[in-house]
C-alpha cells in the first residue's frame, strides 16, 4: 500500500477507536479504567494520519538549478531511467487491514457471554487471608468472584444469615442445570474467564441461556466441580429472580 492508503486506514482505524471510547462500546473490549488512554491513541492515530495526508499532497517545491555533470541531459544516474524507483504492482491484500475497521465501524461483536462461559472453565476462587464482614444492606449486591471466594475458602462464614443479591447471566451448568455466571477480566476481554455461582431451590428458571439476571437469595453450603478444569463452583440458596437489561460494564 502507498502512503496514501495508509493514511487511509490510519484515519479509520483512529476514528473508530474514538467512536468506541465516546460510547460505551469500549467496555465490551477493555476494563473501564481505560478510556483515557484508548481516547489518546485514538486521536494520535488520526492526528498521524492527517499529517501523513499533508505530507504526501502538500505542493511540491520548484526544483533547484543542479550544476551540469558532463552526462547529457538524461536522469541523475545517466542511463534514462527515470527516477530509480521501480514501481511494481502491490499486492493487494494489505486491503485486508480495512476489515477489522470496517467491522469495528459498522458491526461491533457484543460482550463476551453465556457461550464464553459454557466452553471455558470457571475462574478458580481467589483466597485471602482475611474476610471482612459484607457491607450493610438487605439484599447486600456481592460480586460472583467475592461470593465464590467467601463460600469456598472462607467456608461462607462471612455470608451466613445474610440477604444476598448476585447479577450475572445465565450459563448452562455440569448437569444441565442453569447456573449465574459473569466474564472477569484482567485487562481486556482476551484475558476473560467465567466465575460461575451454582443456583439450588427457589422458583425454576425458564429463561433463555444468555438472559440476565438479579438474584437475590442466601448462602448455600453445596458445592460442585467444573468439568471443563475441575475448579469448584459455590452454590446460592435462590429466594427469587428477577430478569434485568444487562449492565453497561458486563465484565467483573
Amino acid at each position: 500500500m502507498n502512503k496514501q492508503a495508509q493514511a487511509v486506514v490510519l484515519l479509520l482505524f483512529g476514528g473508530a477507536i474514538l467512536k468506541a471510547s465516546w460510547t460505551d462500546l469500549y467496555l465490551r473490549y477493555v476494563k473501564e479504567g481505560l478510556r483515557p488512554f484508548l481516547l489518546l491513541t485514538g486521536a494520535f492515530l488520526v492526528v498521524t494520519s492527517l499529517m501523513t495526508l499533508w505530507y504526501e499532497y502538500r505542493p511540491a517545491s520548484p526544483p533547484q538549478d543542479a550544476p551540469d555533470d558532463g552526462r547529457g541531459d538524461g536522469d541523475s544516474d545517466g542511463h534514462g531511467h527515470g527516477d530509480g524507483h521501480g514501481h511494481g504492482h502491490e499486492p493487494r491484500v494489505g486491503w485486508l487491514l480495512l476489515l477489522p475497521v470496517v467491522g469495528l465501524l459498522l458491526v461491533a461483536p457484543p460482550a463476551l457471554g453465556a457461550f464464553t462461559a459454557d466452553q471455558s472453565g470457571s475462574l478458580p476462587a481467589a483466597a485471602e487471608s482475611d474476610y471482612g464482614p459484607l457491607p450493610e444492606g438487605d439484599p447486600v449486591p456481592v460480586g460472583l468472584l467475592d461470593y465464590a471466594s467467601r463460600s469456598i475458602y472462607d467456608d461462607g462464614r462471612s455470608l451466613t444469615g445474610r440477604r444476598l443479591e448476585l447479577t450475572g447471566f445465565v450459563a448452562t451448568g455440569p448437569d444441565g442445570a442453569p447456573m449465574l455466571a459473569r466474564i472477569v477480566v484482567s485487562c481486556c476481554a482476551a484475558d476473560g474467564r467465567p466465575i460461575k455461582v451454582g443456583l439450588t431451590g427457589g422458583p425454576a428458571l425458564d429463561v433463555p441461556s444468555g438472559t440476565w439476571l438479579r438474584v437475590t437469595g442466601r448462602h448455600s453450603p453445596q458445592r460442585t466441580k467444573d468439568p471443563v478444569n475441575q475448579a469448584d463452583i459455590a452454590y446460592l440458596e435462590v429466594e427469587q429472580w428477577q430478569p434485568i437489561t444487562p449492565p453497561k460494564q458486563q465484565y467483573e
